[in-house]
């Protein structure tokens, strides 16, 4: 479904991808990790056209991938950073009904309704300003407004970055709900076992490369990949 083939991208002169290559499959979810600095979040950025490709190519569905993140989002791909980035002075209502307005369509899977359905906390907050929402609930309205852009693929950046752990676990569970539903999924997490009890597929990154693939299963087994690339 997603494809980098041999990566290269960095923030101005610094390189911090080197010929990086992944693939992301239809209806699974790949879980990318590594230590702080290994290029987890630039990969991201580099998917969403926020940061230029030097080298290599990213493909989606067997298309070249756009270079203006607009136009990434519309070829049907939503990004929740993981600085969140919802609209602080808008009410949640509003935060929503931007993308819903701009990407939803009569008879679209995702509606207002539905990822309030979702996230019932949304529903009691709606007058609300972003600015008014703890750490937990804006992360549910980031998540909810990359819904409601209809996506085929979800990329989420450090989902339970700074989040209590009751948080942690409802974050978790509406993700395996997604996940259930058939929605691919491409997911950066410093929370090991959130990640891999989330993942059907785990690379991990090391200064700016590929440095193991395999299944979740297969990483929570070996320590010493744990121990060596991600300090658990």
């Amino acid at each position: 479904m997603l494809d980098l083939n041999a990566v290269s991208s960095g923030y101005g002169e610094t390189q911090v991808l080197h010929g990086l290559s992944l693939r992301a499959e239809q209806g699974r979810v790949l879980a990318i990790l590594g230590r702080n600095g290994a290029g987890k979040s630039t990969t991201l950025k580099t998917i969403m056209g926020l940061l230029p490709t030097r080298d290599g190519a990213i493909r989606f569905d067997g298309r070249a991938m756009p270079t203006r993140p607009f136009d990434v989002v519309k070829s049907g791909i939503a990004y929740v950073p993981e600085t969140r980035d919802i609209f602080p002075s808008l009410t949640v209502r509003e935060n929503l009904e931007i993308a819903a307005a701009r990407f939803g369509s009569k008879g679209a899977d995702w509606t207002l309704d539905r990822v309030v359905d979702l996230f019932p906390r949304l529903g009691e907050r709606m007058k609300n300003g972003g600015a008014e929402l703890s750490g937990g609930e804006q992360q549910m309205l980031a998540i909810a407004r990359g819904l409601l852009m209809n996506p085929r693929l979800l990329i989420l950046d450090e989902p339970t970055e700074g989040l209590a752990p009751i948080i942690v676990k409802l974050i978790h569970d509406k993700l395996m709900d997604l996940k259930r539903a058939g929605l691919s999924m491409v997911l950066v997490e410093q929370n090991f076992g959130f990640a891999t009890s989330l993942a059907d597929d785990v690379v991990v990154v090391s200064k700016g490369q590929v440095v193991w693939t395999g299944s979740p299963a297969a990483i929570r087994a070996d320590e010493d990949v744990q121990h060596r690339w991600l300090g658990v």
